[in-house]
């Protein structure tokens, strides 16, 4: 058989969490608004399947553009070309700049 190259391919390592992350859901990341030019960390939260990015864009910092929804459009920065995401808070964090 062919190996499936689901969307969720090889994400093992990437998106598994410490064992004192487990079960919990930080509201806080739920319900942080971010403005128009804020920088973010994409983080991947694996529980929560709605609105997540893809696992190349794993770690990488973006700027916000806009919002859609609940999901924030998301700028990002790939080799020379600029990739727009459409990714829901739970999975972004502030850039500590």
């Amino acid at each position: 058989m062919p190996q499936s190259k689901g969307l969720r391919h090889k994400t093992r390592k990437v998106f598994r969490k410490h064992p004192r992350e487990r079960g919990k859901l930080q509201l806080s990341r739920i319900l942080r608004q971010y403005g128009v030019g804020d920088k973010v960390v994409i983080k991947v939260d694996p529980a929560i399947h709605k609105g997540m990015p893809h696992r190349r864009y794993h770690g990488r910092v973006g700027t916000v553009v806009g919002k859609r929804g609940r999901a924030y459009i998301v700028q990002v920065k790939v080799g020379g070309e600029v990739r727009t995401l459409f990714v829901r808070p739970e999975h972004l964090m502030p850039h500590a700049s």
